[in-house]
């Protein structure tokens, strides 16, 4: 049973207190500057007792502590240490020195939405904000699952962010594509054709590249079983999905290709498709700049930047103009973007798409290529309609 009444405490303060049995059965009391102000409360604590979403104040842990025991659950769980280091980035750069000394029990919808707008004001991308939000979540997903708190504030939470930037991915035109295979195939190691040609034809992301294994080619059903992947720290673990764990067809050219490099790949324990010269995990990095990189200098596909010193800033010459350089105009991941844009060229319906590049969601296979599912015939033949019933002509 509640109550509130009137105490004067050792100070000589007068608070209300409102005395209360919490859901496990405890009684617990909480003081406030007025009897208006606890009765609201009460009214609050009392109905959110009866759909068991109260958690006392009292056993509320902070936003750091429950962080704290956030980040223990993933190791606990065995994440790739490289989500870990980012998680723990968000909690501590972007979510203690904001809010890491409140409660959970005192971060509502409104506070959530607040620490949002602090995170704005701060400079905080659009993108930073939706990780570190998304990433508040799952700190009180853990605390819900220690019974530490009922809240889900962060859950459909809209956040209202800018969206000025062209969604669409960045993909080579078939004419890249030809100019870097052919570079590919004039390389003295026959690595970088196989490499080049899996990547363009089979759209791995790149940890998979690295992380495929001889076991999972299978020449006879003219395939590749993606079972694997390598992290950044050279690792090799799960994939990043249930859904990332799939077949793909193989063209003949990537199958012959692939024979050809077999015969001069380095051999290791870990029986690697583009391992490194001691048969271990290739580090991207070696893999971009002492093959892919120069592959699309040679075939021309380059952006001029400027060169930096190690600070960071560019270098000058003696007129002080900087000193520019050619770089390869893309990532590896942009030939998995060109190889799903060519399966879905070739009619592929999305969800054929979902599974053959191994999105999580359909609704991730949309927001990245619905653009490229477009009738533009259809939508061509719609704009001249328009204009014959408004002009007649």
């Amino acid at each position: 049973m509640a109550n509130i009444r009137k105490r004067s405490l050792p100070s000589g303060l007068v608070r209300w207190e409102c005395a209360y049995i919490d859901g496990g059965g405890e009684r617990r009391a909480k003081l406030f500057a007025t009897k208006a102000d606890a009765k609201t409360w009460l009214v609050d604590a009392q109905h959110d007792l009866k759909r068991g979403l109260h958690t006392a104040s009292s056993v509320s842990p902070t936003v750091k502590e429950a962080a704290a025991l956030w980040i223990k659950r993933c190791n606990d769980k065995r994440l790739e240490q490289s989500t870990i280091c980012s998680y723990e980035e968000h909690v501590d750069l972007h979510i203690v020195p904001f809010i890491g000394a409140k409660k959970l029990v005192d971060l509502t919808v409104p506070a959530v939405n607040a620490f949002a707008d602090e995170l704005r004001e701060a400079g905080r991308s659009a993108a930073m904000m939706k990780r570190v939000i998304r990433s508040l979540g799952a700190i009180f997903k853990e605390a819900r699952r220690r019974g530490l708190s009922a809240l889900a504030p962060t859950e459909g939470l809209e956040l209202d962010l800018p969206e000025r930037d062209d969604p669409r991915p960045v993909i080579p035109t078939k004419l890249e594509l030809q100019v870097i295979i052919a570079a590919a195939t004039a390389r003295k190691s026959r690595i970088w054709r196989a490499l080049v040609l899996i990547a363009v034809f089979c759209g791995l992301r790149a940890s998979e590249l690295r992380g495929l294994r001889w076991i999972d080619v299978d020449f006879d059903a003219r395939q590749i079983n993606v079972n694997q992947r390598a992290d950044i720290y050279h690792k090799i673990g799960k994939l990043k999905s249930k859904s990332a764990y799939r077949s793909i067809p193989c063209p003949s050219l990537v199958l012959n290709a692939l024979r050809e490099w077999k015969i001069a790949c380095p051999k290791g324990d870990l029986g690697l498709v583009f391992p490194n010269g001691s048969g271990k995990v290739e580090a991207l990095s070696n893999l971009m700049q002492r093959g892919f990189d120069p592959i699309q200098i040679a075939a021309g596909v380059v952006t001029i930047v400027p060169v930096l010193d190690d600070t960071g800033k560019p270098i000058t010459n003696n007129a002080g103009e900087p000193v520019m350089r050619e770089v390869g105009r893309y990532g590896m991941h942009a030939l998995r973007h060109a190889c799903a844009s060519l399966w879905i060229e070739g009619g592929k319906n999305p969800k054929a798409i979902q599974t053959l590049i191994g999105h999580s969601t359909i609704q991730m296979t949309y927001d990245v290529y619905g653009h490229l599912f477009a009738d533009n015939a259809a939508d061509q033949k719609a704009a001249e309609d328009i204009q014959v019933r408004l002009l007649g002509i």
